[in-house]
C-alpha cells in the first residue's frame, strides 16, 4: 500500500506544468545606489539597439533628471570595464573627467551646472561619450532645468560704486578679459572633492542668485555668497588646486583664482592681504589671502564664487553636501 502511494505521488508530480523563469532588472546592469531617475528603460532599449563593446559589459550613468537653475549637479559614469576615455557634452561645453578604480569598477565623475545669469528653464542635452577596448558608446538624457525664485535684495551705494568713471573703462575690460581665460580652464586632473572645504566660518550674508537692485536700478544677479568676515581673517581654499589668477582688480579688489581641475574654478574677492601667487600649488584648506574690503565693497567680507566650464554656480550645495547627495540618489 505505502508503494502504491508512493508512486502515485511522483506521477502526479512529472505531470505538473512547468513555469519558465524571468529575468530581473538586473539585465540593465543596475548598480547599487542608482536611483529611478536614471532613466534605466532608455537605457535598456539604446544597449539593444547598439551592442555591448564586450561580453557581459554594463554602463551606468547617474545625472539627475532636473535641477534648479543656477545650481551645481553631479555627472557620474561607472563601468565594468576600463574606460579609455569619457567626454562629457553639457550646454555646448565638453569636460573630459579623471577616470578613478574603485571596488573593480572604472568611475568618471564630472561637476555641472547653470548660470543664473545666462540660464533659462527649459530641456538641456546631456551626452556622454565613453571609449572601451576602441569602441564608442554614447549615453543620452535630458535634464530639465527648473526655475528658482531667488530673492531680491535693494541697496543704496555710492554712484561711483554704481556706475564707474570713463578713465577706469579700459582697465574693467581688459581684467574681464584676464578672468574670462581663467574661468574657461579646464584641466586634466580632477581635485576638487565634496563638500568643498568652507573658506571662512562667518555667517553667510549674501546668497546666490539674489535679484539685486542698486540705486533702483535692476543690475546682474549676485553669482556668490558673501560671508562675514573681519578684517584680516585667514580665507581658506576650497580644495587642492593650482593659482591661475591674481589682482587687485576695480570690483573685486584683491583676488584669488584657483583650478581645481575639470572645469570647476574657485575665487575668493576682496580680500586685504594676497598669501598666494600665480602658479602656485595650494592645499585643501591653505590660506590663499587675509579677508578685507578691497574693491566695491561697503565693509570687510569674503566674497566666494565658484565657476563649472566658466559658468557661475551656487557654491553653497557645493560646501553643504556630499558626492550622493549632489548626483541626486538621496
Amino acid at each position: 500500500m505505502k508503494r502504491f502511494l508512493l508512486l502515485t505521488v511522483l506521477v502526479a508530480a512529472m505531470t505538473l506544468p512547468l513555469t519558465p523563469l524571468h529575468g530581473t532588472a538586473q539585465e540593465f546592469g543596475l548598480e547599487d545606489g542608482d536611483g529611478a531617475s536614471l532613466g534605466l528603460p532608455g537605457e535598456a532599449a539604446a544597449a539593444q539597439e547598439k551592442p555591448a563593446p564586450s561580453a557581459g559589459s554594463a554602463l551606468v550613468l547617474a545625472a539627475p533628471a532636473r535641477i534648479g537653475v543656477g545650481q551645481p549637479f553631479l555627472v557620474r559614469l561607472t563601468s565594468d570595464q576600463p574606460l579609455d576615455s569619457v567626454a562629457i557634452h553639457w550646454q555646448g561645453k565638453v569636460v573630459v573627467p579623471s577616470i578613478s578604480v574603485w571596488n573593480n569598477r572604472h568611475i568618471a565623475l564630472a561637476m555641472l551646472g547653470s548660470d543664473v545669469l545666462s540660464a533659462k528653464p527649459g530641456k538641456e542635452d546631456l551626452s556622454v561619450i565613453a571609449s572601451i577596448d576602441g569602441k564608442e558608446n554614447t549615453l543620452r538624457r535630458t535634464v530639465r532645468l527648473t526655475s528658482v525664485d531667488y530673492p531680491k535684495q535693494e541697496l543704496t551705494l555710492p554712484p561711483k560704486m554704481v556706475t564707474p568713471p570713463a578713465d577706469v573703462s579700459a582697465r574693467i575690460q581688459a581684467e574681464r578679459k584676464a578672468v574670462h581665460a581663467a574661468l574657461e580652464t579646464v584641466s586634466a586632473t580632477r581635485l576638487w572633492r565634496l563638500p568643498l572645504e568652507r573658506p571662512v566660518d562667518g555667517r553667510i550674508t549674501s546668497l546666490y542668485g539674489l535679484r539685486r537692485i542698486l540705486n533702483g536700478t535692476p543690475k546682474n544677479p549676485h553669482r556668490g555668497l558673501d560671508f562675514s568676515s573681519p578684517m584680516g581673517n585667514p580665507v581658506k581654499c576650497a580644495a587642492d588646486g593650482v593659482v591661475i589668477l591674481t589682482g587687485d582688480h576695480y570690483y573685486a579688489g584683491n583676488s584669488v583664482y584657483v583650478d581645481h581641475g575639470n572645469g570647476v574654478v574657485s575665487m575668493y574677492f576682496h580680500l586685504s592681504k594676497l598669501l598666494v601667487k600665480e602658479g602656485d600649488h595650494v592645499a585643501r584648506g591653505q590660506a590663499v589671502g587675509l579677508s578685507g574690503k578691497s574693491g566695491r565693497a561697503t565693509g570687510p567680507h569674503l566674497h566666494f564664487s565658484v565657476a563649472v566650464l566658466g559658468r557661475m554656480v551656487d557654491p553653497q550645495p557645493l560646501i553643504d553636501s556630499d558626492t550622493d547627495t549632489l548626483l541626486h540618489l538621496q
